[in-house]
Parts: structure tokens; C-alpha cells; sequence
């Protein structure tokens, strides 16, 4: 995995207008896997898009907008739970390395019986490097929308205006809303009023779905923005689709014939709420002429949820196995589309960084990419001393094959229990290998994890991790977790512990 080296300190400049910049959308979607879609992110041996039945139940029409005039990525991975993932988006470091290796609850250390002491449970703080911070501090107006999900309740990073935001939009500590329905003021006033979303009362009492309240909200942000000619970085993380799964109203008609369960459609109608979102803002942008200035990232920030079977099993991410939490390509495998709003060859900003129509991309790439990515292309330096563990994104997504580009991810997770507890995954190529520290345990469903101490699979013969081939390829398995130690070792890793409290790094064969 390679490091960038450090920069130069931080200029500030102040006087930056829209023309001189390209606005920037990260979309990012809570709990939502690659499968979530009626955009095909799979593709067959020729690498073309292969429709599986999941792409046939989920309606998608923004996302398939998008896809249509960018490129999406079939292999772009998130942490496998959602507070690593969102830390990473915006300091650009694996979660190894900043260190809230779990999801943040807000209210208590969630470590675990034998997880790492000393993770960073209370996430982000002021002074931070981050990539709406170093945005601002180049002129941009940062704005916050949706969830966040930095850190705990009683510490400031709970609050986006602390850590690089001008705006906050319905973000605080907690990571499930309180209620998705408005007639519900979003939970204020009833038992979940520790997650209620905050400043949407204005909906309170109303028909208004939280997807839809939010987007309302942020069309109001960026319309002034745009008469304010400042350039924009909004951050738009949609608490849907996580749960509670309630009943999006709009779109429940298109799944009653479905012949899934009710919570099944429920969830459905999450992600077409969610999706119309997208299309609206795009719809925003073209209408205030800002459309062929303005890049899009849309991505999920761990696998699918969705209420369809066990987090082992190929159900909920068919034909990949698992689902949010699991070591399981499902858990961490998400959506990446990347597209300019409109497209304009004669456009400046776009002939900086081209973005072919209806393009796909293999490579693997995640979600550390995405800090020195937009950093590159606003001409923004990272600030001496900020470790950042992603690449460059610009050859990928110009359709282009990055020859230089190492194929790999690291995935740590000391804690439990969850879906798949005290594991550490490492990817390498066309080989992927998983660590249990302790294979016996139980996960949060109250079953035994049997898998072993060691997995190994290889991805481009095994794409849906079928087989474990640890046992039949042992120089394999003995170099893949040389690597995955060494990655722990140089991200400065932290170790679950045993009964006694002594830390229990992995072990080789």
C-alpha cells in the first residue's frame, strides 16, 4: 500500500471564487453494498455489466443517470462498519492508522469483551486534519448534510461545524436516525429521541421523508452558495438505508408485488428514496448552471444491510457472500460512481480530469483514494505531518488502467462482537487472506464463527469466496500473511487482547 509523502504547510487563501475551482458532491449512503442497485457493478469475463436479480428488484434511475455519463468502479472497497469508513473519507487514512477501528456508540467505550484497548473511540476532534478543513481553508464552502458519525456524544467531534464544516445539516453522534418519518419529527418526542435528527423542524409533524427533508435542505444551501459565487464541497450522507426500516411511502407500490418480505420492500423504498435525492440535486445543479463545474462521487460506506438473509450467506449482496460487518467480500464491497454533473469536453475542469461516458473500472481502488483525489484537483496541499495512506484516483478515473497502482486493502477490525468479530482482512492482488484471533467466537446473531484461524481465497478464480484454499496452498497463505502483518505494523495498528489484557497480534501458520 503506498504512503504519500508529507507536503508543505497550508496556504491559506481567501479570495477563491466558483470559476476558479470545481464544485464537489461526495453522496455517500449509509449501509448501502454493490448490489443495492439497478446499476450492474459486476461484470462478466469480458468485463462487461452483468445483470444479477437484485439488479432487477431495486429501482435506481438517478444512479443509472449517473453511471450513464461516468464510470463506476466494480471493486472500490469501504471499512465493513460505518465510523471507520466515515474518518477515512475525511482524513484520507486507513482506519488502522486514525484508529476508530468500530463503529463510535455514542454514549460508551463499544471496544468489546477483547477489543483493542485504547482505539480511538472518541473519533475526530477540532484541529484534525480534514478534507472539508483543508477546503475551507482554500475558499471553499463546506457544507454538511446527513449523517455524521464522527465521534461520541460528550466529545466535539460529535459536531461537523468542529472539524472543517461551515454548515451542519442533521448531523450529530449517532449513526441510525431516530425516525425517517416526519409525522414522527424524525424520533424527537417519542423513545429513540437519543438518535432524533436535529435541525429539520420545520418537517416535524408533516408527510416529509427524512431523505427528502434533507434534500430539501441542502438545494437551500447550495442555491445561495452559487449566488454567493463561492465554490462548494458538499458532503451529503444520507442516514438512509440504514435501519429502521421504515416505509419510504412514495415508492412503496413499486414492491408490493416483489415477492419479498415487508421489510425487504421497506428497504427498497430506502434506496429509491435515496436515489431520487441524487437526481434532484443533479437536477439543482443544472438549473443553477453549475452542472458541468461540479464532480460527483456517489459510494456506499460499508456492504449492504439489506434485510435478506444471514451476514455469512449469499443473500442480501447475491451473488457476494455477506453483508455489512462480515470479512466477506458483501461487507465491504460498495458502489463508486464518479461524474460530472453535465458533461462538457470544452469544459476546464473536465478536460483537468476527463471522465469517460458509461465507463467501468476493475482496478481496484477504496475509500482512502478519495482525500488526496479531490486535494489533487483543487491544487490544495496536505498539511506537513498528515499521514495519507490512499493513491491518486485521476488515471482511474479517466477509464484508464494505472499500471503502477498496487492492488490491495487493508481491513482491521480487533473488536467484537459483531457479524464477524476479532478479524483482520488483507487483499493483494487476486488473493485475499483473513485472520480470525479468535475463530471460536461468538458473533452478535449468538452463533459460532467456524471458519478457522486462516481464509484464503483467491478472487479472480473465486470472485464469491466459495472455496477456502488455505489449507492447500500454505507458501501462499505464509506470504499473504507476512503482508498483512507488515501493513499492521506500519499503519501502528492496535491488537485485540486476550482474558489477561496482553495484546494478540496475528500469528503466522
Amino acid at each position: 500500500m503506498k504512503f504519500l509523502p508529507f507536503f508543505a504547510a497550508l496556504v491559506l487563501v481567501t479570495s477563491l471564487s466558483a470559476a476558479d475551482q470545481p464544485n464537489i458532491m461526495v453522496f455517500l449512503v449509509d449501509d448501502m453494498g454493490v448490489m443495492d442497485t439497478s446499476v450492474p457493478f459486476l461484470t462478466d469475463d469480458d468485463g462487461q455489466p452483468k445483470r444479477y436479480p437484485l439488479n432487477d428488484f431495486y429501482r435506481t434511475p438517478g444512479m443509472e443517470r449517473l453511471a450513464s455519463q461516468g464510470i463506476r468502479f466494480n471493486q472500490f472497497y469501504a471499512m465493513s462498519v460505518c465510523s471507520p469508513t466515515r474518518n477515512t473519507i475525511m482524513t484520507g487514512q486507513n482506519a488502522a492508522r486514525h484508529g476508530a477501528t468500530n463503529w463510535i456508540r455514542p454514549d460508551s467505550d463499544n471496544a468489546g469483551p477483547n477489543g483493542a484497548p485504547g482505539w480511538n473511540w472518541t473519533g475526530l476532534k477540532p484541529g484534525d486534519v480534514t478534507l472539508p478543513g483543508v477546503l475551507a481553508n482554500i475558499g471553499y464552502k463546506t457544507i454538511h448534510v446527513g449523517k455524521a458519525h464522527f465521534g461520541p456524544r460528550e466529545y466535539e467531534g460529535h459536531e461537523p461545524l468542529n472539524l472543517g464544516f461551515d454548515v451542519n445539516i442533521g448531523g450529530h453522534c449517532f449513526g441510525a436516525p431516530g425516525s425517517y418519518l416526519g409525522k414522527n419529527n424524525y424520533g424527537w418526542g417519542t423513545k429513540r429521541e437519543h438518535h432524533a435528527v436535529p435541525h429539520l423542524e420545520a418537517y416535524h409533524g408533516t408527510d416529509t421523508h427524512l431523505s427528502e427533508a434533507l434534500t430539501l435542505e441542502a438545494e437551500k444551501v447550495i442555491e445561495k452558495t452559487v449566488s454567493e459565487k463561492k465554490p462548494f464541497y458538499l458532503y451529503f450522507s444520507h442516514y438512509a438505508v440504514h435501519s429502521p426500516f421504515e416505509v419510504d411511502e412514495r415508492f412503496i407500490d413499486h414492491y408490493q408485488d416483489s415477492g419479498k418480505d415487508q421489510r425487504a420492500q421497506a428497504f427498497a423504498t430506502l434506496i429509491e428514496g435515496m436515489d431520487k435525492s441524487l437526481g434532484d440535486m443533479m437536477d439543482q445543479f443544472e438549473e443553477l448552471g453549475v452542472a458541468e463545474n461540479t464532480l460527483i462521487f456517489f459510494l456506499g460506506d460499508n456492504g449492504s444491510d439489506a434485510p435478506l438473509g444471514d451476514q455469512h450467506v449469499v443473500a442480501c449482496a447475491e451473488p457476494l457472500r455477506g453483508k455489512k460487518g462480515a470479512h466477506y467480500e458483501g461487507g465491504m464491497r460498495v458502489p463508486f460512481i464518479a461524474a460530472w454533473g453535465k458533461r462538457d469536453p470544452d469544459n476546464a475542469f473536465q478536460k483537468q480530469l476527463p471522465i469517460p461516458a458509461g465507463g467501468i473500472q476493475s482496478q481496484v481502488a477504496s475509500v482512502e483514494d478519495i482525500y488526496p483525489t479531490l486535494l489533487k484537483l483543487v491544487g490544495a496541499e496536505n498539511p506537513e505531518g498528515h499521514q495519507v495512506d490512499g493513491d491518486l484516483l485521476q488515471t482511474l478515473l479517466s477509464g484508464e488502467a494505472d499500471e503502477g497502482r498496487e492492488q490491495q486493502f487493508l481491513m482491521h477490525y480487533p473488536h467484537g462482537p459483531h457479524r464477524s468479530s476479532y478479524w483482520t482482512s488483507w487483499r493483494d492482488g487476486d488473493w485475499k487472506v483473513i485472520y480470525h484471533t479468535f475463530p471460536d467466537t461468538k458473533n452478535s446473531g449468538g452463533s459460532i464463527q467456524t471458519e478457522g484461524t486462516y481464509q484464503l481465497f483467491n478472487l479472480a478464480e473465486d470472485p464469491f469466496e466459495s472455496t477456502n484454499v488455505a489449507s492447500s496452498n500454505p507458501e501462499k497463505l505464509n506470504g499473504m500473511m507476512k503482508g498483512l502483518i507488515a501493513q499492521l505494523k506500519a499503519h501502528d495498528a492496535l491488537y485485540p487482547i486476550d482474558d489477561e489484557g496482553k495484546e494478540l497480534p496475528p500469528q503466522m501458520p
